[in-house]
C-alpha cells in the first residue's frame, strides 16, 4: 500500500480505534467515528472524557482505522494532537457526523438543536495531525484452502 492508498484508506472509511496513554495506567483505546479534513483527522468528544484530557497531557496518539468488514482490514497512524474549541468548528464536526452515522443530509433546521447539544455536552474537536503509519496487510483466509502460499511479513513506520 503506497502514500496515497493509505491515505484514500483513511478517506474512505469512518471508525477507528483511538488510543491514548492513560495518566495512571497502561494505554487506554476507544472506538470512535472520525472525519477528514485535508491531512487531518477530526474527533468529536465531550470536553470532561479521559480522550481530551490525555491529549492535553500528552499530544501523542494513534489511531486503528477499521474497513468495517469481516475479517478487517485496518491501518494504523501516528500523530500529534490538540484540541479545538471553536463553537463553528465544533458544530461543523457535529453535523458531519451526523450525517456520517446516519448516511443523509442534516436538514438546516436541525442545525440549531445540534448547536445546542454541543453546548450541552460541552463539545470539543480533537484535531490529529498523522505524522507516520504503521500497515501490515492482513493476510485473510476465506477458505481453508488459502493457506497454501499464505505468508505473514513484519512492517514499519512509513511517514504520513
Amino acid at each position: 500500500m503506497d502514500r496515497d492508498q493509505r491515505r484514500q484508506f483513511v478517506k474512505d472509511h469512518r471508525t477507528c480505534i483511538f488510543g491514548y496513554a492513560r495518566k495512571d495506567a497502561g494505554p487506554a483505546m476507544t472506538v470512535v467515528y472520525y472525519l477528514t479534513d485535508g491531512d487531518e483527522i477530526l474527533i468529536s468528544s465531550m470536553e470532561e472524557r479521559a480522550k481530551v484530557k490525555a491529549v492535553e497531557r500528552n499530544p501523542h496518539v494513534s489511531i486503528c482505522v477499521l474497513d468495517e468488514k469481516w475479517p478487517p482490514t485496518y491501518l494504523q497512524v501516528f500523530g500529534q494532537a490538540t484540541i479545538d474549541r471553536d463553537p463553528a468548528v465544533v458544530l461543523d464536526v457535529a453535523i458531519r457526523g451526523v450525517e456520517l452515522m446516519s448516511g443523509s443530509k442534516v436538514p438546516a433546521e436541525l442545525h440549531e438543536t445540534i448547536r445546542q447539544r454541543t453546548r450541552a455536552e460541552n463539545r470539543v474537536v480533537i484535531r490529529l495531525r498523522p505524522t507516520s503509519t504503521f500497515y501490515t496487510p492482513p493476510r485473510h483466509t476465506y477458505k481453508a484452502e488459502d493457506v497454501h502460499g499464505l505468508t505473514h511479513t513484519t512492517s514499519k513506520s512509513v511517514p504520513w
